[in-house]
């Protein structure tokens, strides 16, 4: 599964920190985030608030997004998905409009994972269809291996191993001064805007509107503890998993110029589970649901139509 393992987004920051000029990023404080969200976005869980986009009825199809993403990685397919299904996309720990604990275990795998099911439970959903991004992949697989009954089928979207969530490489995240300053660059959206154009097949797609976008949903107070906890060693989560063990319907989608995660290593983890479904997008990157959203959505319906678990069903 190392072969899944995302190179540029693991990538220690020092060569950025080295290369640009050191700088202050002006952080959102969480009071304002909160008073912008719609309440039908909030949750509460564990006395933080989580944002979640609840969008259409029927079956619920839970979205979960990448490192570094958001909800706003959704935008492209959201609206025609909902139209057949109910989308819960969720903002993870550390990302996005949900509150960032000062506690390092919720931005751990097993963290992730108690939020996920938090959430699940407070909508009142026993189990979901489940579709995520790279990072938001490896933790969809670890959901599955670890609570297979919250989980009725399984789309990894260029996924990360596994193993992903747990192998920590921040630079410098055990000194707030190092973290300040390289997150002082990392969030700019000048070099947001750059590891865009890596993860892109089309450089146009990474404007400076979208930089700007991704920029605010990371900026935000908080940031700091959440790159510590992203960074730095957790716990052990557990005994291995075994993707050959997951018995999930699972679609498989890929876009072919992916250079983030290879699509060599997408097909041979898809090889280890049985009935899986392998989807090559071509001229798309890392992210196919942003680059090619028409494309993913003609692979993700009819693989759901087959998979419904009954009418109407929570």
């Amino acid at each position: 599964m190392s072969t899944l393992t995302p190179t540029s987004i693991s990538r220690p920051l020092a060569l950025l920190v080295l290369l640009l000029s050191f700088g202050c990023v002006s952080l959102t404080p969480y009071a304002e985030i909160w008073r912008s969200l719609p309440e039908a976005d909030r949750l509460t869980i564990d006395g933080r608030t989580i944002h979640v986009e609840q969008r259409g009825s029927g079956e619920p199809l839970l979205l979960l997004h990448g490192f570094g993403e958001s909800t706003y990685s959704w935008r492209n397919v959201v609206p025609e998905l909902s139209k057949h299904f109910r989308t819960i996309a969720i903002d993870l720990n550390g990302f996005g409009y949900t509150e960032r604990p000062k506690d390092r275990a919720p931005y751990s795998r097993d963290g992730q994972l108690r939020l996920i099911l938090g959430v699940l439970d407070a909508l009142g959903i026993e189990s979901a269809h489940v579709a995520g991004h790279s990072y938001g992949g490896a933790l969809s697989l670890a959901l599955a291996a670890r609570h297979p009954e919250r989980v009725r089928s399984l789309i990894l979207i260029d996924s990360a191993a596994v193993t992903y969530p747990d192998e920590k490489k921040g630079f410098g995240a055990k000194s707030r001064t190092i973290s300040r300053l390289a997150l002082g660059v990392a969030l700019r959206p000048i070099a947001i805007r750059r590891n865009l154009k890596k993860a892109y097949y089309d450089d146009a797609l990474a404007t400076p509107e979208v930089a700007r976008e991704y920029a605010s949903r990371l900026a935000i107070e908080g940031v700091l503890d959440a790159y510590a906890g992203l960074s730095l060693p957790s716990p052990p989560a557990g005994p291995p998993i075994d993707l050959a063990t997951i018995d999930k319907p699972s679609l498989w989608i890929w876009g072919i110029e992916d250079h983030t995660v290879k699509i060599e290593g997408g097909r041979a983890a898809a090889a280890r589970m049985a009935g899986s479904k392998f989807v090559e997008i071509e001229q798309s990157g890392h992210s196919p649901m942003e680059e090619k959203p028409d494309e993913v959505i003609r692979a993700i319906l009819p693989f759901l139509e087959q998979h419904l678990s009954r009418p109407g069903g929570r």
